[in-house]
């Protein structure tokens, strides 16, 4: 009787450990409001390992993604940070939603006035006042998983206008600078007619292109801080470099990524085949200057009857401890694989 005691009492207790290892493994999400830099009224989500903060009094606004306990990912623009209800639009930093294609002055129409947010079931939500001058409304939805690194964000334009509005969303990541943002090119494929081993056979799709390259007139492909590979597209944030620089691609392989310090932040961003994206066909597009890099994402152009909306999802995952040589085989070995993963 004392032996099955104690092994009903030993069963017991590993059922109580597994269930205690159970519930750590699951994690949690931590949701409290937060002054942050110079604006009293930021929501804080965090999980333990990774922590981002939303602004209220203005957006809406990611304004910090990063490691718990480490630096910002993001940049932040110490002239502006804490600023209110300019009358101009102020950059801040951060993750915003935008219209596209790009307009003066109606994608810069001014977001420092307080945004409605809310925290439902883990899920923060901010929801902008109507643009007085686009006649959209613009949200921002933000789930971040229990564990690890993985943050949702979903962003809506609804248009308020008593008028029917061609427009695209998009989503811009300021990252703070010193690092580099890089992109997948599309895989190789021979010629159809022009192969690189006798006898080999070529789907007769390759006669036709199968990406875009978008340029604007001060793109200088010369310039240092890109390299094209035959792999990857790659653009260097330099403080140094005061002209700036930006393209545009058409990016079926649904990621962009910047690694910066050995952290390596990846956005996924599923391309839509056949949609009709701005910019000449671009999903994907990265700016930079002396002080940031954006990486950006666009959903396609669509019709926006009065009241109806549209939703563009993008994925964030950050990995820390990479480093590569700016090599493909070093991109190939340290990034892809992660990357990869986020995609099982």
């Amino acid at each position: 009787m004392i032996r099955t005691y104690c092994c009903r009492r030993f069963f017991i207790l590993i059922c109580l450990a597994a269930l205690v290892a159970s519930a750590a493994a699951q994690g949690t999400v931590k949701s409290e409001k937060t002054p942050y830099g110079g604006w009293p009224n930021c929501i804080r989500l965090s999980n333990g390992t990774v922590d981002l903060v939303a602004t209220t009094d203005v957006g809406p606004r990611v304004i910090r993604y990063g490691l718990s306990g480490k630096e910002n990912e993001f940049y932040e623009d110490p002239a502006q940070m804490g600023k209110t209800n300019a009358s101009e639009w102020l950059a801040f930093g951060g993750h915003r939603l935008w219209l596209a294609p790009e307009a003066k002055p109606r994608s810069y129409e001014a977001d420092s006035r307080p945004v409605q947010a809310r925290v439902e079931n883990g899920v923060l939500r901010m929801i902008q006042p109507v643009e007085a001058v686009s006649g959209m409304q613009k949200e921002i939805e933000v789930t971040l998983a229990p564990t690890g690194s993985h943050v949702k964000v979903v962003h809506r334009l609804t248009n308020r206008n008593v008028w029917e509005v061609e427009v695209a969303p998009w989503a811009l990541t300021v990252m703070a600078g010193k690092g580099m943002a890089i992109f997948p090119q599309e895989p190789y494929s021979p010629h159809p007619d022009i192969p690189d081993t006798p006898g080999q056979k070529i789907d007769k799709k390759y006669y036709l292109p199968v990406r875009a390259l978008a340029l604007w007139s001060y793109t200088n492909l010369q310039d240092p801080r890109w390299t094209i590979s035959p792999k990857y597209l790659i653009l260097r944030q330099d403080p140094a470099a005061t002209r700036p620089q930006k393209v545009g691609l058409t990016n079926q392989q649904s990621w962009g990524a910047y690694l910066r310090n050995g952290h390596l932040f990846v956005k996924k961003v599923v391309y839509q085949p056949g949609a009709n994206y701005p910019d000449f066909g671009c999903s994907f597009e990265t700016f930079t200057n002396p002080v940031m890099l954006e990486l950006e994402s666009l959903g396609p152009l669509v019709r926006l009857a009065p009241g109806a909306g549209v939703t563009h999802q993008e994925d964030w995952y950050l990995f820390d401890g990479v480093k590569i040589d700016g090599s493909d085989a070093s991109i190939d070995s340290q990034v892809l694989p992660k990357v990869q993963g986020i995609f099982k």
